[in-house]
């Protein structure tokens, strides 16, 4: 059972967003505490890709999408499937997301996607070193691959808006694609983005991370249900839990919308459910985090053992791991290394999505004593460094280190 306690900063929230934030903060002198009732930094911050996806400009919501839509939704092999369970809680989300499909609207949402990865690569090698992984990053590039030219072809033009964006990609052919990744089966070509870098054992990261944290901040091992506004903060209630902070920062993922709506936000926040499963092996297939782009997921070589991580499920909080998605990660495996066996583990995760592919980041619309920073769909390892700097130049009354509008929790 908790005392009341008090604290100039409290950071609901341990994941990847939310220790970063909190790392942040201890660094410049503040007060901390986390609350989260699970470990800091598992969940979705420990069984993604792995990638640092600075290339990743394109929102998930896009015209193609849109016209693809009825097959994506009713293919057993879909990259994107909807428990149907769970369509009717769906259908507000899944009407904003049809109209953030439109053209006019993904280009305004890439355009802000770009401006947030301008520079995520350089802050992951700042955080990195700061908290001694320099080691678990590394830089060889990642892979979109083409399995047919019509596909190859293709993807010139969505590669050319993306270098508009400021994204560095080269489109490779098959003989190259080879040499690169003589492991894989033979495939039309692939764009190639040098400059990206992958972590090859997010939990360990999580973990450093985690660790450098918990170094200078306390951390509650409790669900937060209940926030309160007072004339001098915050109150945090949950199963034996009464916290009051001056600053409240909710960056809960998935599990953020009902805290939300407690501090004044309508934030239209859903669940993406994601999976994956590993192999274990010496020697890795691959040398770099390749996406067969028609398939939806990544195959991602980690320090002794493979990963396939991805696709897209909207299902909600509740409802149980899909076996049909795993079963559909082991197939897409088998085709590319037919020689692998049973996985030795898999996995599911919650991302927390929002329609436009945008997070929310910035001060409550009930007050700025509450910062919403959380929604960051598929980019939340990626993001969490300048998300980390944004919130610290908000909670300071600084300018942040870039336009934060298309993020702000009233836009919707």
């Amino acid at each position: 059972m908790f005392n009341r306690e008090r604290t100039e900063i409290a950071v609901i929230g341990a994941g990847v967003v939310g220790l970063t934030i909190a790392l942040e903060l201890v660094d410049q002198g503040r007060e901390v505490v986390l609350v989260d009732p699970g470990p800091p930094g598992m969940g979705a911050s420990y069984g993604n890709a792995g990638t640092i996806a600075g290339y990743a400009t394109s929102p998930v919501g896009t015209p193609d999408v849109l016209r693809s839509l009825p097959s994506l939704m009713f293919s057993r092999t879909s990259p994107l499937a909807i428990r149907h369970r769970a369509l009717p809680s769906l259908m507000p989300w899944l009407l904003r997301f049809l109209r953030q499909s439109l053209p006019a609207a993904t280009e305004r949402n890439a355009r802000a996607i770009a401006a947030l990865l301008a520079d995520a690569g350089e802050r992951w090698d700042d955080l990195a070193l700061r908290v001694q992984g320099a080691g678990i990053l590394q830089r060889r590039g990642c892979l979109y691959l083409y399995e047919t030219a019509e596909a190859l072809q293709a993807a010139e033009a969505e590669m050319a808006r993306r270098r508009v964006l400021g994204v560095e990609v080269d489109l490779i052919g098959p003989d190259e694609l080879a040499e690169m990744e003589p492991a894989l089966p033979p495939a039309a070509g692939a764009a190639f983005f040098p400059g990206a870098t992958f972590l090859d054992d997010p939990g360990r990261m999580m973990g450093l991370l985690a660790a450098a944290v918990l170094a200078r901040a306390r951390h509650l091992p409790v669900r937060a249900e209940r926030l309160t506004r007072k004339p001098d903060g915050v109150v945090i209630e949950g199963p034996g839990l009464h916290l009051h902070a001056r600053r409240v920062i909710i960056a809960a993922g998935a599990h953020s919308r009902d805290l939300a709506r407690q501090a004044g936000d309508r934030v239209p926040l859903d669940t993406e459910r994601g999976y994956h499963v590993e192999w274990d092996m010496a020697e890795p297939l691959l040398s770099r985090p390749t996406c067969p782009t028609a398939r939806g997921f990544y195959l991602c070589p980690m320090a002794g053992r493979l990963r396939v991580a991805g696709t897209v499920e909207l299902g909600g909080l509740r409802l149980p791991p899909s076996p049909h998605r795993i079963e559909r990660l082991v197939e897409g495996a088998r085709t590319f290394f037919p020689d692998l066996g049973a996985p030795d583990r898999e996995w599911m995760g919650f991302r927390p999505s929002l329609p436009d592919s945008l997070p929310v980041i910035g001060p409550s619309v009930g007050g700025a004593e509450v910062v919403l920073a959380f929604g960051h769909g598929h980019l939340g390892v990626t993001l969490a460094p300048v998300t980390a700097r944004i919130v610290a130049a908000l909670l300071n009354e600084q300018p942040p280190p870039l336009d934060t509008a298309p993020y702000r929790p009233g836009r919707f």
